[in-house]
């Protein structure tokens, strides 16, 4: 088998540009010998680069069979998962830290970004490429219209940082948007100053109606009339806060839900 398919209800986009090829598999930020996923491998453009690199012990998760099957014939040294990755339990597969990198299936970007919050103290870096909108969402400061809840969600545990634009012309088929190299590196913050899971659920609500006050949106989570209210923070549209202000709103929600 010399060639596989793209699949167009996979999101299959295969890289062709070995120059940024390499460039992704250097983003990584490893400490010393380091377990690493890559997510869709494909044919193995950016695998090639990974499987070079003495510091990585490479494990690959392929979802299309055909895919598999060429990987198995031309990178028979790799150690590939046949299986849907947001199906996958990594606990059980990597019992220690490990990395993930990976020219990401762009229909599943933002499932990905929520299952590596899930094992956000297995994960100490994350590069990959996405499209290019979704990459300047998550990377976007706090008063921008791009600002979401991917943006406060991974801004939370992780420094996020832009690296690079890919243009269309560079994968086969050529999907319609733009991508973008991003990386995400582990902060200092072990747990956030609040509960975790209701800081989820708040930034979620606000962000569901982000045209408007935090005072119209949050009434799915606090009723209308509480004085919790009363605060001027509660004026203000959500892109507005950063991490800090969000852990804040929390502990306000949190102490109004208890009041009850």
């Amino acid at each position: 088998m010399n060639q596989v398919r793209a699949k167009k209800y996979l999101g299959q986009h295969f890289l062709k540009d070995m120059g940024i090829a390499g460039r992704i598999a250097d983003s990584l930020i490893l400490d010393g010998k380091t377990s690493v996923l890559e997510i869709g491998p494909g044919m193995g453009v950016l695998t090639q680069f990974l499987l070079q690199n003495p510091l990585i012990d490479l494990t690959a998760v392929e979802l299309d069979k055909e895919s598999v099957e060429y990987l198995h014939q031309h990178y028979p040294q790799l150690n590939v998962i046949e299986a849907d990755f947001l199906k996958l339990d990594l606990k059980t597969i990597f019992p220690d830290k490990f990395c993930v990198i990976g020219n990401f299936p762009y229909n599943i970007s933002s499932q990905i970004f929520f299952k590596m919050l899930d094992n956000k103290d297995s994960i100490p870096c994350l590069a990959g490429m996405i499209q290019k909108e979704v990459a300047e969402r998550i990377a976007a400061p706090a008063g921008s219209k791009t600002y979401g809840i991917l943006s406060v969600l991974m801004q939370a545990y992780y420094k996020i940082e832009y690296l690079f634009t890919v243009h269309e012309h560079v994968f086969d088929p050529p999907p319609k948007v733009k991508s973008a190299v991003i990386r995400f590196t582990r902060n200092e913050v072990s747990k956030i100053d609040c509960d975790e899971q209701l800081f989820k659920a708040v930034v979620k609500t606000s962000f569901n109606q982000r045209r408007k006050t935090l005072r119209n949106s949050l009434k799915p989570l606090v009723e209308a009339g509480h004085p919790m209210y009363a605060d001027p923070i509660f004026d203000l549209r959500p892109e507005r806060l950063d991490v800090a202000a969000f852990i804040d709103l929390t502990k306000r929600v949190e102490a109004a839900l208890a009041s009850k």
